[in-house]
């Protein structure tokens, strides 16, 4: 089963039951090089729905001391696409990195303008 590691609002229940219909279970994890960053929302109406200001974000850094605490979810091919919807919306990509735990796994990085 791929593995997907989550900074953000993946973590959350209720974000996993509207997105997969189901809670996952996770590892906590750390990845590495990377550190947290903020994205601006560009448009008005989806940062009143959200009621917040920026999406959250991971730069790479290829600082090995640098890292981003999160959740590591073992998720289905079919829960990947899911995955991949959701976060398109938000101009998300989905890229494969090495975690300090050893495995390699899926996340999502702010693909820019």
């Amino acid at each position: 089963m791929p593995l997907l590691f989550s900074y953000g609002t993946l973590q959350q229940e209720e974000v996993q039951l509207s997105t997969f219909g189901r809670k996952l279970n996770g590892e906590k994890d750390l990845l590495t090089g990377y550190e947290p960053s903020l994205v601006k929302i560009a448009d008005p109406e989806v940062a009143r729905r959200l009621q917040k200001l920026h999406h959250d974000n991971v730069s790479k850094t290829d600082d090995e001391w640098s890292n981003v605490q999160g959740t590591v979810f073992e998720v289905t091919d079919e829960e990947l696409a899911k995955s991949d919807a959701f976060e398109a919306q938000f101009n998300y990509q989905r890229i494969i990195v090495p975690l300090a735990s050893g495995n390699e796994a899926w996340v999502y990085v702010h693909a820019g303008r």
